[in-house]
């Protein structure tokens, strides 16, 4: 019955992390901007893990771990999110979810050609089906889908597994807890300053404000605290291959409440994708680029990302 509960609750993590891109898109409806959006999402998702760092009498990290901590969510996790949400401006949220989710075949390849890694045959084979399955879901031919909508798609994947790789090799001294925290404050704070200067674009209508508590809440608080409660039932293995609810859940949302559709080759490629995914998920190499994953995304927000 535990085991069965954990399953089920990674698989809720992924859905409100697939949410992302549903939530960002009314928000943009509603008249808000890239900035603010995330300034908002950020600011508040930091200030209730704060508050649960308090509650259980967590402590900040102190000196070059807390240097690192900040740089990585005022630079790293800024620019991820950035390029993201600014994605889904340009082309279908499902889509950039999609082109999002080749990030652990990235982070493979950066093992190796960066970090000297050896990948099995098996691995190999999910590299190539990931980037195989990228370029089949990068249809330009769909009305909706821009150039540059698929090159801020893939530049997030490319931005994320580089966030990946270096913050599996910083966060995990802190902690999960008070890594997000730090991490999403830091980011939030990056996101102000750039407010300050151009000044807010706040949503002009109910369901506006709606999306961002949904963003700020649903989709990074509720996903990350059930995906720490998952992970610590089910493991990172199993906890990975149910994470790939998240692009399936916003390539439904997309279809259900945006009026989005995929062409059949943009759902081949997605399913190339998502095999690679899982294929490395199953994989069990030393140091392996999933574990990373894992450990990132748990420290995140996720995806799911962005």
């Amino acid at each position: 019955m535990n085991r069965t509960a954990g399953f089920l609750i990674v698989a809720l993590s992924g859905v409100c992390f697939g949410a992302l891109g549903l939530f960002g898109r009314l928000a943009y409806a509603a008249g808000t901007d890239v900035p603010t959006l995330l300034f908002l999402r950020f600011t508040g998702a930091g200030v209730v893990l704060g508050c649960a760092m308090v509650a259980l009498r967590r402590s900040l990290p102190r000196g070059r771990l807390l240097v690192n901590l900040i740089l990585l969510g005022a630079v790293g996790y800024v620019s991820e999110a950035a390029v993201y949400f600014t994605a889904l401006k340009y082309a279908p949220a499902g889509l950039v979810a999609l082109l999002l989710y080749s990030f652990p075949a990235l982070v493979a390849l950066l093992q190796v050609f960066v970090f000297r890694e050896r990948l099995g045959r098996l691995k190999w084979v999910a590299v190539v089906l990931a980037l195989c399955g990228t370029a089949l879901t990068a249809d330009l031919r769909q009305g909706e889908v821009t150039p540059l909508g698929v090159f801020l798609g893939v530049l997030s994947a490319v931005i994320y597994a580089l966030y990946v790789v270096f913050s599996a090799r910083v966060a995990g001294k802190a902690g999960p807890l008070v890594s997000s925290t730090v991490i999403l404050l830091s980011a939030g704070l990056t996101f102000g300053l750039v407010v300050l200067v151009r000044g807010p674009s706040c949503p002009t209508t109910t369901q506006g404000w709606g999306a961002v508590a949904g963003l700020a809440f649903i989709s990074t608080v509720v996903a990350v605290l059930l995906f720490f409660v998952g992970i610590a039932r089910i493991g990172p293995v199993n906890t990975s291959l149910v994470s790939n609810m998240e692009p399936l859940t916003a390539v439904v949302l997309s279809v259900l409440f945006l009026d989005e559709r995929l062409s059949l080759r943009q759902v081949l490629g997605g399913a190339l994708i998502l095999g690679a995914a899982v294929l490395l998920a199953r994989s069990d190499m030393p140091g392996a680029s999933l574990r990373a994953a894992e450990r990132a995304k748990s420290e995140e927000t996720a995806p799911g990302a962005g």
